[in-house]
């Protein structure tokens, strides 16, 4: 053989080799892998705090606890009947989570009013309405400004700054507020903080993660 055909013959065993080597430790990696899933599992959702006990009231007047949602993931955020900045968007995005969701899930949209002095379980009720509200899954909360207060601040994390009447720019300017959805666990643990609102948010993309946060708690003991 000469030298040229042996050095052919030699780079293609070599070849072979590598190709052999790579088949082999792709069929490892495969049965290593989870039979189950096929994937990785997913990482859990860190645990932001515990939810403070509450007693508010929904729009049908009816007393809501905390105890009412336990054992129900639920997603949250905090709007007011008379704003005209974010809240109509805030609510459109909710009614989609609740067109996503469905019915027979265990999924809870909870939505506070920064404005409790004005927003009544009637006018809730007249607004959730307005939005296609299924008051058995879409609940809208109001109580006393320290209680709504005590719920939204220091245990959601949502904010809301009444607006002082010199700095208002028109009669709804009252309230500066969170645009943030939040979700908690079937334990009353704050798990997902979600921004909705601004000029590089994806509606559709926070949604998406919103959704899949809340099916990843659905699943948790």
């Amino acid at each position: 053989m000469s030298e040229q055909a042996q050095k052919s013959s030699s780079a293609i065993w070599v070849g072979l080799g590598l190709t052999l080597a790579l088949l082999l430790a792709v069929i490892a990696y495969g049965v290593l892998l989870p039979r189950s899933t096929g994937k990785a599992p997913a990482t859990a959702l860190p645990v932001y705090g515990q939810v403070g006990d509450f007693t508010l009231t929904n729009q049908n007047g009816t007393a809501v606890t905390l105890a009412d949602l336990r054992g129900r993931v639920w997603i949250a955020d905090i709007i007011f009947t008379r704003c005209a900045g974010p809240c109509p968007r805030m609510s459109v995005q909710m009614q989609d989570l609740q067109k996503a969701i469905p019915s027979s899930s265990q999924v809870r949209l909870v939505s506070l009013t920064t404005d409790p002095d004005f927003d009544t379980p009637d006018i809730l009720k007249t607004y959730a309405a307005s939005y296609e509200a299924d008051p058995a899954r879409w609940m809208f909360l109001t109580g006393t400004k320290q209680q709504i207060a005590n719920l939204a601040i220091d245990s959601l994390k949502l904010t809301a700054v009444e607006t002082k009447p010199e700095e208002r720019t028109n009669p709804e300017d009252l309230f500066v507020h969170s645009t943030i959805f939040v979700v908690v666990d079937k334990l009353g643990r704050l798990r997902g903080i979600f921004e909705t609102d601004g000029e590089d948010i994806n509606p559709e993309e926070v949604r998406g993660r919103i959704l899949a946060a809340a099916r990843q708690l659905e699943r948790e003991p």
